[in-house]
Order: structure tokens, then sequence, then C-alpha cells
């Protein structure tokens, strides 16, 4: 999936129109959904407003129903608690009336370590130098591992370098394509080990789909440099699937980590042909 990099900057334009409420674009991504990822990222962009002094720490959301992409989304924040220290807020996503989606942001100012420890990366191959930085989201997988193929079958692991090349140099705007990128192949990678099932099915002939995703940043990052995206998935069943991701910068500094669950199952059909609703 192509994605540039202007069209979803546009979606995190975000319109006021009152106090805590906004209205929100949607990126058109060909799946007749609105994607997860500018959910999130419009969620950290919708948070921020009117909290100077401090930067996202933690999102969680769930995704309830899935959005249209034709009609803009209503968004609205409740703020839960606002201190020297810590801020969290709800930010919610509607259509037609029916809630969509709901976020838990948590907020914080920068504090001096106490202590500090974090986990490092093993070594892995660095992505081929581009001779132009086209402005969208570049991604590149270790070891070519193709995700499409049923046929090819591997460990629940995967490791994912991608960069938002020509990134605004904005700490919040960072944040939000991070976790824009975040959401994408964690579906795929709990796919690996089992034949016969690869991410060209999904929306075919498999109902694929996130439930809900958490992202927490460690340390400031800049989205328009490369960072490795580490993945596991350690269970798949009963028509669902937890993975989890750590994401490094080149020097290999561990600056974000994430959980998702997910839901991978057989397309169900009706009676005509049909597809019924999730």
């Amino acid at each position: 999936m192509m994605i540039d990099l202007d069209p979803v900057l546009d979606t995190l334009a975000l319109t006021r129109v009152a106090d805590d409420r906004y209205r929100g674009e949607n990126l058109p991504i060909g799946t007749g959904v609105v994607f997860g990822g500018q959910i999130l990222a419009q969620a950290i962009i919708a948070a921020l407003v009117g909290q100077d002094g401090k930067s996202v720490k933690t999102v969680h959301t769930v995704f309830a129903r899935g959005g249209v992409p034709d009609r803009p989304m209503e968004i609205s924040v409740d703020r839960v608690h606002g201190g020297r220290t810590f801020a969290s807020s709800t930010v919610t996503f509607s259509q037609d009336e029916k809630v969509r989606s709901r976020s838990m942001v948590l907020l914080s100012a920068e504090e001096p370590d106490l202590i500090r420890h974090a986990d490092t990366p093993t070594p892995a191959p660095s992505p081929a130098p581009t001779e132009k930085a086209v402005r969208r989201l570049q991604s590149v997988i270790v070891g070519d591992v193709d995700l499409n193929s049923p046929d090819l079958v591997g460990p629940p692991d995967l490791d994912v370098w991608s960069r938002w090349a020509d990134a605004p140099d904005d700490p919040g705007t960072s944040q939000a394509l991070i976790a824009f990128a975040s959401e994408s192949f964690l579906i795929g990678t709990a796919m690996r080990p089992h034949e016969g099932v690869g991410q060209a099915q999904g929306h075919v002939t498999l109902s694929t789909g996130v439930i809900s995703h958490t992202i927490t940043f460690h340390q400031a990052c800049d989205a328009g440099s490369w960072l490795l995206s580490r993945l596991h998935s350690s269970y798949t069943g009963g028509g669902r699937a937890y993975g989890r991701g750590d994401i490094f910068t080149e020097d290999g500094r561990l600056v974000a980590s994430f959980v998702q669950d997910s839901m991978i199952r057989a397309m169900q059909t009706s009676v005509d042909g049909s597809r019924p609703r999730l």
C-alpha cells in the first residue's frame, strides 16, 4: 500500500467546529473502511490541542465500528484530567451519530531521569539508500518477506524499516505519523506461520481488521528518519490475533512500543451472497 505524505497531512489538519470538537477528513485507501492508522494519528493531533509543554505518552484505541471513507469524522475531545505533569483525554470518532472509535490518550511533560534502561535491537540490515526522497511512507521489509503470498510460511516475527520521507519537523506530527504506520503489519505477521493464509486474501476470502491498538512513546523521535519496527505475534486463535512491536532508531534507541488485537476469520456470506455486518 503506497501512502503519500500530503494526503495524510491533510487528514491531520482538523477543522475546529466548537471547543474540543473537530471535523476530520478521511484518507481513501480503497478498502471501503477508514484506515485505523488514520484514527490513531487524528486522536493524537486532537488530544494535543491546548496541551503546551506536554507530548503524547500513550494512545489506546478501540475500533468499535468501521468508518465510511466518503463522509468526514466528527471528533470530540473530553478532557478527563489536566495537571502540571500529566493530562488525559478521551477522543471519540463518530459518523451518523454512531460512535466508530474511541481513544484514551495520556499526555505527560518531560522529566529528568531517576533511572533508565531500554532494550536494544539485534542487528537488522539497514534499508538501501534511495536516490530521491519521495514524499510518502516508505517501508522496507527485512529479508524481502512476502506477506501477501498464502504459500510462504515463516515464524510469527517481522522486521520492517519505515520512514515518512520529507515529514514536517514537528514533534506532535511525528508522533501522529509514527502511530499511523504502526498499525499496518501485525496481522500479516500473525499469518506467517500458517500455510494457505496471506494478506492478499484480506477483505476477499478473509475478514481481517484491527480491533484495538495501543502505542506508547518512550522518547522523542523523528518520523522522517528510518525507524525499525520489530514485530512478534505471540497468539493467534479463535478468529483473533495478538501481537506487539518495538520501534528503534537506526542507532538502536528504543523510542516507542505498541500492542494490537485483531480479527482474522473466514469471510462469511449471507444466503443472497452479500457480506453480513461484523
